[in-house]
Order: structure tokens, then sequence, then C-alpha cells
């Protein structure tokens, strides 16, 4: 855990035992200091029952004690992710603690799942000033890709979801799919799967829409942070597909989302219990979160591509093949994969 007050080099405190720690963090945060703890996504279970009842308490002190004074939020920063535990394996690909934290009162829990690092420096700048909130922040401690300059990550945070137009093809018009995503693993396959379409499909009208605060896709009178019904729609439009890839489990998405008008054509992927100690890239084939089968998922729920993509689709079966079988043998991904990026 580490923790910042009123000491200008802050304070790190460190043991294998989250429960202990969380202990701490509770008292440091009640005595009106900041921190910001740590750990492994896997490990984070060991302290849900703590977790809600420090969620409940705020909810009380919040509501119905107005002498009880505001006190720096609990924050919580889920890394080592479910994504890229190639090394410790099944035991260790967990990403459920979001869905606990969905079960506590609105006005106390906020979820943020930064796409980048300017990303995370913005949402922890948010939550480390805050108060009476258990804030959940999701980030790989792997290096990842940088899509964002810092003020454009300080604006698209501050939203809290948003279009990426340099990302997207629909500029102008109504779009054949939207490409969702939330989370930075998922993401990065997201923005692989939009590139292989650009380029098998050139006039495909995409639109790509990326999520940092998980709770935008509720209603607003469901959760403060929550999107209007106009809102939400004019994101994620009315009737086409969208092919959204998600950190977490896919019902996750559905539950927040299932009274939205568009939601029947919703179609999350996310992580499926299925692991080993596989490859990252084998890893999200066997979940279905990787570019190839978001693209054949795309060709599938797109009218115009259906006949047209057939042979995309093959070629993309194909890629499966061909990167499974490299990943068994090598035990590794492939250099084209593990040094992929952007281009055009």
């Amino acid at each position: 855990m580490r923790t910042t007050g009123k000491s200008v080099d802050g304070r790190v405190m460190e043991m294998l035992s989250e429960h202990t720690l969380e202990g701490w963090f509770e008292g440091y945060a009640l005595t009106g200091r900041h921190g910001l703890f740590a750990t492994y996504e896997a490990f984070v279970h060991v302290i849900d029952s703590i977790v809600n009842q420090h969620a409940k308490w705020l909810e009380k002190a919040k509501r119905e004690l107005r002498w009880r004074q505001p006190v720096p939020s609990i924050n919580l920063l889920t890394t080592s992710l479910v994504w890229r535990q190639d090394h410790n394996g099944f035991t260790h690909q967990d990403p459920g603690f979001l869905d606990v934290v969905t079960n506590k009162s609105p006005d106390v829990v906020r979820i943020y799942m930064p796409p980048d690092a300017n990303c995370l420096l913005s949402v922890a700048d948010h939550c480390l000033y805050s108060r009476d909130y258990v804030n959940v922040i999701v980030a790989d401690k792997q290096p990842h890709l940088q899509y964002l300059d810092m003020a454009a990550a300080v604006t698209h945070c501050t939203k809290g979801i948003g279009i990426w137009d340099w990302a997207s093809t629909d500029q102008g018009v109504e779009p054949d799919v939207v490409m969702a995503c939330a989370g930075d693993i998922a993401t990065m396959e997201s923005l692989a799967a939009v590139q292989i379409l650009k380029e098998r499909f050139p006039d495909l009208k995409i639109r790509f829409v990326n999520v940092v605060d998980l709770f935008r896709l509720m209603p607003d009178t469901d959760h403060p942070h929550g999107l209007s019904n106009r809102d939400f729609d004019s994101l994620f439009t009315v009737d086409r597909p969208v092919i959204f890839n998600f950190h977490s489990y896919p019902t996750l998405v559905h539950k927040l989302s299932y009274r939205r008008s568009n939601h029947e054509n919703m179609h999350v992927h996310g992580y499926q219990e299925k692991g080993n100690i596989n490859t990252p890239l084998e890893l999200a084939i066997a979940n279905q979160v990787d570019r190839f089968s978001l693209a054949i998922d795309v060709i599938d729920r797109v009218a115009c591509l259906q006949g047209v993509g057939d042979h995309a689709k093959e070629w993309l079966r194909g890629q499966i093949i061909e990167h499974l079988a490299y990943a068994h043998t090598e035990g590794i991904d492939s250099e084209a994969i593990r040094n992929w990026t952007l281009t055009g």
C-alpha cells in the first residue's frame, strides 16, 4: 500500500496480507490522510467483505450523519491483471471484484478503467483528491501503448466516456458498427481489430467508443455518473451492432446497460473463466477478446459485410490457428503481436 500524507516523501507500507493492509489504509484515511492501495487483481477478493463494510459505513455517514466530516476516499488500484497472468495461470485470473463493487450504493462507489498511462495519471489525481468514496482503478503494470497526450487524457477522463475520432471512420454519418471497449488490454485489442477492418474494408463506417468511468453505462436516474438515454444513444446508436470488448466478465456490462434502447444489439466480449498458463494472445483468444475474434464478430453482425466478408473471415480464422501454433511451439507470442503498434 502506498500512502501519502503530510510528508512530502510519502510512505510505502507493504506486506503480503491484503486484509491487514486494508485495515491500515482505512485507519489512515479516517485520520484525514490520502492514500492508494495497490494489489493484484486476483488478491483483491481477499478484502471483499472489508470493502463492503466500508462502503456501507460511508453510505450511512454521508446520508444520515450530517455532523460527520468528509474523509479521504479509499482508492484501490487493481493491477497484475487477468490478461497478463501468463506466468501464474488460471488461479490468478479473476477480474470479478468489479461485480462486487457494483452492488454497493451508487453514492459511494466509482470504477475507473484508464486505457493508457496519461489517463491513469488523470484518474489517480482525481481519486486522490476525492472524499467519501470507494474508488477502484483497474490498470495493468506491464508496458502499454500511449494513445492520448496529457491534455486529451484529462478531457477524456473528465467525460468518462467518449468517441475517439482518430480511431473512427464514421465522421459525419451513421456508423455501420460501434466498437466499444473498457480496460487497457481490451482497448488495445479493439484498436487492433479496427486496424484490420480498416485494411480489409476501407468503406466500413466504424465508431470507436472508449469507456473510462464504468458507471457511465448506467442511466443517470440510477447513478450520479450515469448518462442520460439521449447521450447514451448518441454514442452507441439505437439500432447498430455494438461490439463491446470488456476487461472483466461480460455479464457486468449487460447488468449496467440492460435498460438502454440498443441493449439487444450489444455483444459483449470479456473474460469467460477460460485460462491456463497461456501467452497473452492465447488467453485472449480462449476468451474471444482478441483482435481476430472481434473482427470476425463484426463481419458476422454488420449487414453490409454479409457475403463480401467471407474471405476475410477465413483469413482471420487462419490467423488464430497460426498464432496459437506459434505460441504453443515457442512459448511466447509472435513478434508481430508482442511489438504491435498503431499504424495509419
